[in-house]
């Protein structure tokens, strides 16, 4: 398992931008993959993207354009860079962790992120 820990989160207007971070235990680069997700009230979580230790990344369409993944080895931290955001963006934000391709999924607390006028 690995723990992780999520910030950024936070209030902001339609069309606005918010950075989230996510700092795991353990080394970054020793990770399979990292990714972000998001739950809606009365929603089930859902995929929004995720960047694998190759560096490659994949978005859900809903957010493709607008938001970025990112990973910064040297601060062992992934970015999730969102911008044009819109109020259906709005939910609360869960960093996840495989440490290989095998692995069950590791979730940090999650950090809300609202976005309205």
């Amino acid at each position: 398992q690995v723990q992780l820990v999520e910030s950024g989160g936070g209030l902001v207007q339609p069309g606005g931008s918010l950075t989230l971070s996510c700092v795991p235990s353990g080394s970054i680069s020793s990770i399979y993959a990292m990714g972000w997700y998001r739950q809606a009230p009365g929603k089930q979580r859902e995929f929004v993207a995720t960047i694998f230790r190759s560096g490659v990344t994949d978005y859900d369409d809903s957010v493709r354009g607008r938001f970025s993944i990112s990973r910064d080895n040297a601060k062992n931290t992934v970015y999730l860079q969102m911008n044009s955001l819109k109020s259906e963006d709005t939910a609360v934000y869960y960093c996840s962790a495989k440490k290989t391709s095998l692995a069950p999924p590791s979730w940090g607390q999650g950090t809300q992120v609202t976005v309205s006028s």
